[in-house]
């Protein structure tokens, strides 16, 4: 999340070097990527922590709110696949007509071990 400030920061720079040098494409593509990392890092930001978890269920934070999941009607499971040699799992959690995918970057722990900590959880209620 930090590392996103500080590219958003040094895009800034470059916007403004431009800017000043009157490179206009250069600008507009500074713009551009500045305002992709600040999106991506006001994102990363504002909505944390995506997921807890107690007794009663599962609590899930999106831009649009806070969404609160009873165990009883929510499905979780792992979803692994392979891209480019490389091995991706996600945590993906079913509530109703909804499908909430969460990686490794929305945890902040391995998938795998959420699942564990998740389904020991949902026994003991």
């Amino acid at each position: 999340m930090v590392s996103a400030w500080a590219v958003t920061a040094l895009l800034l720079a470059g916007v403004v070097a431009d800017a000043v040098s009157g490179d206009r494409g250069g600008l507009v593509l500074f713009v551009v990527a500045a305002v992709a990392a600040a999106a991506f890092a006001g994102h990363s930001t504002f909505v944390q922590p995506r997921l807890a978890a107690d007794a009663e269920g599962l609590r899930i934070r999106t831009l649009s709110g806070t969404h609160e999941l009873p165990w009883a009607r929510t499905r979780i499971r792992l979803r692994t696949t392979r891209r480019l040699g490389r091995e991706g799992v996600t945590l993906e959690i079913e509530y109703e007509d909804e499908l909430y995918v969460l990686g490794l970057m929305d945890l902040g722990e391995d998938p795998r071990d959420v699942l564990d900590v998740l389904s020991s959880l949902r026994e003991r209620s």
